[in-house]
């Protein structure tokens, strides 16, 4: 079963000031794919601390994947792909690129989107959107997508040739 940490960037989240929706609507999905979720947290638009709790999630082999959720658009608090940029070993930029693509046929605010992907050591961080139905739409087009490219990247897998 692979594993999964959700991150949820919300300065109102972290203070206790406003219900963390998104964070469970990531939970849900990812369970119903088979993952196991072992870690959730809320955290503040923090730059440092957000790169710093991704890289100890990766750096201690706790999670396959990290997701995040929140501060991905033009607020000057939204920080989380800086935070993931500034950890990462590789860039995955399809996956963030498929999100915008799929999304954009919902709406066109989905150009306004900042979220990145990478990899640090043997874990995948991929940044969603904030709001709940953005999330379930983003993560549900790419769920199936995940567990080969997991695989691939912690040896599980060989190759992508079929």
């Amino acid at each position: 079963m692979k594993r999964v940490a959700i991150i949820t960037s919300s300065d109102t989240g972290y203070r206790g000031e406003r219900e963390d929706l998104s964070g469970p609507a990531i939970r849900e999905i990812v369970e119903k794919n088979g993952y196991e979720v072992v870690s959730e947290d809320v955290l503040p638009d923090d730059r440092k601390m957000l790169s710093e709790r991704m890289a100890e999630i990766a750096d201690s082999g706790t999670a396959e994947l990290i997701l995040t959720t929140g501060g991905t658009g033009f607020s000057p608090r939204d920080i989380t792909p800086e935070a993931t940029e500034d950890i990462i070993d590789r860039r995955v930029p399809g996956i963030p690129e498929a999100m915008r693509a799929y999304s954009m046929t919902i709406t066109k605010r989905a150009m306004l989107s900042r979220s990145t992907a990478g990899i640090r050591k043997k874990t995948l961080i991929i940044n969603l959107p904030g709001s709940p139905k953005a999330v379930k739409e983003s993560l549900e087009y790419i769920i199936d997508a995940l567990g080969h490219g997991i695989e691939i990247m912690t040896g599980e897998a060989g190759n992508c040739a079929r």
